[in-house]
């Protein structure tokens, strides 16, 4: 099986495995739904740790407005007294006014954060470091689990218009956002590998080789943007090595060079003693039995 190691600049995503049979067009499409679906997981873990620290979103007309504001242009959450946190609620109002400040107990806020956790662990760029995969299927696994603890946590469910049910709905309307920009719709996603594009109607093999034990580094960006930049000759690690070994033998030379500076000590000439021994006859004199 090719191994790919996913990036997108110089920044790793993800592994990905297939075989050199595999058509471009296929893979494209399967790593940029990981792609993307990771992106997904990180926003839906971002919003639900907002939900667990100030409850659920307050309607779009309500957002952004003071007490007072609310209460001069009598407007009322009606949702907000729909969708209440099992077990109850503390009030922990948010400083950005977009949550109605109904936060979860402590147990159930515990419950949404260690869920969050666990899909973060589960599509983390680590998991290349310790050479691990994320498929489609870890990406599922992981909206499934957050889907979970909402359900758990409101079992109510949540309003319309907050963004983790439009999350989990696949209703999410990103324009405007700055999520908007990391996302690369299928129909333009390239991937790029040694300077080359993967054009879409070839196989895998017409530009990673037919060895199915390779390991390559891919990068994904969207069409049009051009080649991305290669990758360096060494790795970040091996340079640090060879920085390493240079400042060793560096620190070896100086060392060398201050013992030959001083070795003329250990010399006859150097010895302030060595002329009145001569006059004494005392040089050469050797102890023991001849």
């Amino acid at each position: 099986m090719v191994k790919l190691h996913i990036k997108k600049g110089d920044e790793s995503q993800f592994l990905y495995e297939t075989t050199v049979e595999m058509p471009v067009d296929d893979l494209v499409k399967d790593v940029s739904a990981i792609y993307n679906g990771r992106l997904k997981v990180q926003r839906l873990c971002a919003e639900m740790e907002e939900l667990a620290k100030h409850g659920v979103t307050l309607p779009p007309n309500m957002q952004g407005l003071t007490e007072e504001q609310l209460v001069d242009l009598k407007l009322k959450d009606d949702w907000g007294e729909k969708c209440i946190p099992s077990g109850g609620w503390i009030e922990f109002k948010d400083p950005l006014t977009i949550r109605n400040g109904k936060a979860p107990q402590k147990n159930m806020a515990d419950l949404i954060n260690k869920t969050i956790k666990e899909a973060k662990d589960m599509i983390s760029k680590k998991k290349v470091q310790s050479n691990d995969l994320v498929t489609q299927a870890t990406v599922k696994e992981a909206l499934d689990i957050l889907r979970g603890a909402v359900m758990i946590v409101y079992p109510m469910g949540l309003p319309p218009h907050d963004k983790i049910k439009q999350e989990i709905e696949n209703e999410e309307d990103l324009s405007g956002t700055q999520a908007s920009l990391d996302v690369i719709e299928e129909e333009n996603v390239s991937i790029w590998f040694s300077g080359k594009e993967m054009l879409r109607g070839k196989k895998l093999k017409d530009f990673a080789g037919k060895n199915e034990k390779t390991k390559i580094i891919a990068k994904i960006q969207k069409r049009g943007q051009g080649a991305p930049g290669r990758e360096p000759v060494v790795s970040e690690a091996e340079q640090k090595q060879m920085m390493a070994y240079y400042y060793k033998k560096q620190e070896e030379m100086k060392k060398l060079d201050a013992e030959s500076e001083e070795a003329y000590l250990d010399s006859d000439w150097a010895d302030n003693a060595a002329l009145k021994r001569n006059f004494h006859g005392l040089n050469n004199i050797k102890w023991g039995p001849k």
